[in-house]
């Protein structure tokens, strides 16, 4: 599977951005995908998952209000829409999956075999 994360760039506080993953070679079936996104000197950490055969989703309380992770099976292709951002929301963000992915684990980015390259997202006025 290959992932292609793209949507990034530059916004005010306040303002919104959408990133898309978009998988490649294989049909999205029963995998789990997330995003995660790390600031620079700091560690990667979770920001949203959801199942691809279901309506199941999870956030980080970070961003719980304020992003949508959600699906186009036509597109195979998983959205997240970032409203009222923040300047802590820096970061470089980046999408995954896995096949089977248990639901308990979707926020760990141990259990993840496939990433996208990450995009570039920058809060600052």
């Amino acid at each position: 599977v290959q992932l292609q994360a793209s949507g990034g760039g530059l916004v005010q506080p306040g303002g919104s951005l959408r990133l898309s993953c978009t998988a490649s070679g294989i049909f999205l079936a029963n995998h789990g995908i997330g995003w995660f996104r790390q600031a620079a000197g700091k560690g990667r950490e979770f920001v949203a998952g959801t199942r691809w055969g279901g309506g199941s989703t999870r956030y980080a309380d970070s961003v719980k209000g304020r992003f949508t992770i959600s699906k186009d099976r036509a597109e195979n292709t998983v959205w997240l829409q970032m409203n009222s951002l923040k300047p802590d929301d820096t970061a470089v963000y980046s999408c995954a999956a896995r096949a089977g992915l248990i639901w308990g684990r979707i926020s760990s980015d141990s259990e993840y075999d496939n990433w996208g390259q990450g995009t570039q997202v920058t809060v600052s006025s």
